[in-house]
């Protein structure tokens, strides 16, 4: 979408709420994820890459000591207002209390603001899909921030307070592969990450003619009440019982050997099987990178598949609704491979589709997912981004 015509929607909303003013807009992407899921906060390696797709902001610093939020994509709630000393996070605030997270997490680390602020903020990411909305509304805050307040915060540093955010002021224990993707992204490219030390690369994506198409399970993943968190806390524990045996920090440090002579030590099977998802998903990122790298979309493909399966029978985090997708995507000609991506319980799957064949793709898979689950999924072909940045100061 051109800028000028977000501002043009975005700023009489602005003037009616908050008066008259001079905001900048700016802009976040969301994420999909390649390949490599459930594996950043075990240490291991992910692919994503940043979309077009994602959020917009006005924002404007004011001489009142308070901040201002609001939401077009719920614009029949008012607008969240707090102090701008001691922010806290209130269940009333709702999705608000991620915006607000950010800005009491960049006071925490010497960043305050030196005046209050008015933020309104509009999406076109589905909410609740596993695209990365939350993390897109995190960055977009602290890049706007960050640019306002003058704080000189790399794109890096800010993808790590965003984290921070999440995990301590809002709850919820993400690793750091959304907020680095939105923070980081590059127009053409995904990002292989190794999420233990911060090392990164961008890897061009030549797809060879296919495109990235994104399916919406319509069905939304509530990630906070969803059992993300005790995923985490069974890795943990599993990490925990091969520590007794060897010094280990995280499952990502294993190779798939390792893990075999070791997996006898973790004595809960359902750990067990949490801990192989996370392993071999590492290496099949690195494989599926190597694969794209050589231009073997094939099996490219193929490790995606793979890699849903996993999530599905070891990790346990796909659901009806999002092994429909996947399986009548295995099935549909020209599809090169299809898996879910995001945390899983609901949210979308991701297919690489030969250009040709989208139509084709939509018009068989959305009868018969609607027929399966009783209601209709949503289409996305998407295309790469740049990541969080001022479009129109």
């Amino acid at each position: 979408m051109e800028y000028k015509s977000v501002f043009d929607v975005m700023y009489p909303r602005f003037w009616e709420l908050f008066g008259p003013g001079n905001p900048a807009l700016f802009f976040a992407p969301g994420r999909v994820n390649l390949i490599g899921e459930h594996t950043d906060y075990n240490g291991g390696h992910v692919f994503p890459c940043a979309v077009s797709m994602g959020t917009w902001a006005l924002a404007l610093p004011h001489s009142e000591r308070r901040i201002r939020v609001h939401s077009m994509n719920f614009d029949d709630r008012p607008p969240v207002v707090v102090d701008t000393q001691g922010i806290e996070y209130r269940e009333e605030h709702g999705w608000g209390n991620y915006p607000l997270g950010v800005v009491r997490t960049l006071e925490l680390h010497g960043y305050p603001l030196s005046s209050g602020l008015d933020l309104l903020f509009w999406g076109d990411l589905p909410n609740g899909a596993g695209l990365s909305s939350s993390a897109s509304l995190e960055v977009l805050t602290g890049t706007a921030c960050n640019e306002l307040f003058g704080f000189g915060i790399r794109p890096l540093d800010m993808a790590l307070l965003c984290q921070e955010a999440e995990n301590r002021f809002v709850g919820m224990n993400c690793g750091i592969m959304d907020q680095f993707t939105v923070s980081m992204g590059r127009k053409d490219c995904a990002i292989l990450l190794d999420c233990n030390t911060l090392d990164y690369r961008y890897t061009p994506l030549y797809l060879a003619g296919c495109r990235i198409v994104i399916t919406n399970t319509n069905k939304p993943h509530r990630l906070r009440g969803s059992e993300y968190n005790l995923r985490r806390a069974q890795c943990e524990a599993a990490v925990a019982d091969i520590a007794r045996v060897r010094p280990l920090k995280t499952l990502g440090e294993l190779t798939e050997q390792e893990f075999e002579s070791l997996a006898g030590e973790i004595r809960n099977p359902v750990n067990r099987r949490r801990a192989r998802h996370a392993v071999t998903e590492n290496r099949r990122t690195l494989r599926a990178v190597e694969a794209l790298e050589r231009s073997d979309l094939r099996l490219f493909g193929r490790l995606m598949n793979e890699s849903h399966i996993s999530l599905r029978d070891d990790y346990e985090v796909t659901g009806p609704e999002l092994d429909t997708l996947a399986e009548l995507a295995w099935g549909t000609q020209g599809v090169i491979g299809s898996r879910m991506t995001g945390a899983g319980f609901g949210g979308c799957t991701v297919s690489i589709v030969e250009h040709q064949a989208v139509d084709a793709f939509r018009d068989s898979i959305a009868p018969a997912y609607e027929r399966a689950v009783g209601y209709a999924p949503s289409f996305y072909v998407m295309e790469t981004a740049n990541g969080a940045r001022n479009v129109m100061p």
